[in-house]
């Protein structure tokens, strides 16, 4: 595999910004806990596990989206495009219409898997839609496994520091890279 290839260049930044846009539920979230005071060992289980979660969703996903794939021949690639066409713009409207997150007790074992599913749930979404697509699969979990942690870690850390603003607009913006993505794939 030639890692300066074009093909393989245009692969990892695409599953890049789709790993940011992603995180960004668990960065906004991640805020949203971080402002009611966190210690540093709940940020680093939070965000482990929000990872693994950013790495197990996605590939459960992509497993069910190859399957389609294999059904559906050549109209794979535009119903993933729709796919994600449609979450990105459920995530935009989510964030406008300006719903508050319920509150989760993260120190509860119940409360951390709570947490780490309602921020990776999107991801399982987005694998259905890559498993349509010839992709790396490797790539692409740990790139949103590594990305997702991370965001989380900086929301927790931010929200312990900062004000609220972020977290408001953070779900739409990842909205609106997977509605590019889609419109992308659609074309």
């Amino acid at each position: 595999m030639d890692w300066t290839s074009p093909l393989m260049v245009g692969q990892f930044i695409a599953i890049l910004i789709m790993a940011i846009a992603l995180g960004l539920d668990a960065l906004s979230l991640g805020i949203g806990i971080g402002m009611k005071g966190i210690r540093k060992l709940d940020i680093a289980k939070l965000s482990f596990v929000i990872a693994v979660f950013h790495m197990v969703m996605p590939l459960m996903g992509m497993f069910t989206g190859s399957y389609v794939s294999s059904l559906m021949g050549g109209i794979a690639t535009k119903v993933g495009g729709a796919l994600l066409l449609l979450l990105g713009i459920h995530m935009v409207y989510s964030s406008l219409k300006g719903e508050e997150v319920k509150s989760i007790d993260h120190r509860t074992l119940g409360g951390l898997l709570l947490f780490a599913l309602s921020v990776s749930i999107d991801s399982f979404s987005v694998g259905v839609s890559l498993g349509m697509f010839a992709g790396d699969m490797a790539l692409t979990v740990i790139m949103f496994g590594t990305v997702g942690g991370i965001m989380s870690i900086i929301g927790l850390l931010l929200g312990s520091k900062m004000g609220r603003w972020i977290g408001e607009y953070g779900e739409a913006m990842g909205g609106v890279i997977l509605l590019a993505f889609g419109v992308h794939f659609l074309l």
